[in-house]
């Protein structure tokens, strides 16, 4: 087995325009299970339509369980359970109740996540997107370590793009002193990739391989904290609120299958460690680029650092 994967394409045969459904295309998932968190909204719900029309079974963790249930209504092969990211609490929870229950996972795909949102400070004072988008999700693979390594799952972790707005903040990593909400997710953003990084190099013993990456530019509910006026003046929609589609906007489809592809395909067969785009491994960014991955979300030094910091604030790790 592989103990490092290249950071450069493989030529998968997809694109920015390929769907779920188009990347799960002659594969049988029957009998595999999969965990969506935010499986039900968003791309989080493509995904979970996707897995399950392949035959895959898909649990979702939610925050909002009533909603979750409503919107996947009609779906088979389904199961909702309650998940606050920003809870502890309610992270091992859903993760005691999930062992019991003697399931091991093949696909593990945290998806949920917020984005810009006005300073809030969760659990014991920490910034909420840091602290949603990584560190809830750093407990939640931790404590659900035992249903994973027997079945060699794969962990995917969605970042996005925005990694290249912030590294890891050092010195004030919960934004203790002044708070700008776009540094503030990219910051959770690198934090997906990094985890993804060690992850992987602890996991790959395990047969458990872990990557991250970008879905593309989507609206999704995961704009609800970006008031209409900035996302006019981003460019996103125009004054009527109609997507402006030179900015390159995926539908949700399209915008699921790199998760979706990570997740399942088997052209990354004892891979893993790298950040993806488009359904391909992403190149390393150029220095005034847009695309590709920033070479402090891949750091092996920083993953670990990160993974021990982690560790310390959450009180979890599999692997101690």
């Amino acid at each position: 087995m592989s103990t490092t994967t290249p950071q450069h394409k493989i030529g998968s045969g997809f694109d920015a325009q390929s769907t779920a459904d188009d990347v799960l295309a002659g594969l049988d998932l029957q009998g595999r299970l999969a965990i969506v968190t935010g499986g039900y909204s968003g791309l989080g719900l493509e995904t979970t339509k996707a897995l399950t029309k392949a035959g895959a079974h898909v649990v979702v963790p939610a925050r909002r369980a009533a909603a979750a249930r409503e919107a996947l209504a009609g779906l088979e092969r389904v199961e909702v359970d309650e998940l606050d990211l920003g809870d502890l609490d309610s992270v091992r929870g859903f993760a005691e109740r999930f062992l019991t229950s003697g399931r091991p996972v093949d696909f593990m795909i945290d998806n949920a996540g917020i984005m810009a949102c006005p300073e809030t400070r969760v659990g014991p004072g920490w910034e909420a997107q840091f602290a949603t988008n990584h560190l809830g999700h750093f407990a939640l693979v931790n404590r659900l370590w035992p249903a994973l390594a027997p079945g060699g799952a794969r962990v995917v972790s969605v970042s996005s793009r925005a990694h290249h707005f912030s590294g890891i903040r050092w010195d004030d990593v919960q934004w203790e002193h002044g708070y700008d909400k776009w540094e503030a997710y990219g910051q959770a953003k690198t934090a997906n990739v990094l985890f993804a990084v060690h992850l992987d190099r602890l996991g790959r013993d395990f047969g458990v391989r872990a990557f991250a990456l970008h879905p593309g530019g989507i609206l999704t509910p995961l704009q609800r904290h970006i008031p209409r006026e900035e996302m006019i003046e981003r460019g996103w929609i125009d004054e009527q609120g109609t997507v402006l589609n030179p900015q390159g906007f995926k539908t949700p489809a399209q915008g699921a299958a790199t998760q979706t592809w990570a997740a399942t395909s088997p052209q990354l067969e004892g891979m893993g460690g790298v950040y993806l785009e488009d359904c391909d491994i992403a190149e390393p960014a150029v220095s005034d680029g847009t695309t590709g991955v920033q070479p402090w979300a891949v750091d092996p030094d920083q993953a670990a650092r990160l993974w021990d910091l982690s560790a310390e604030l959450t009180g979890v790790n599999a692997f101690a």
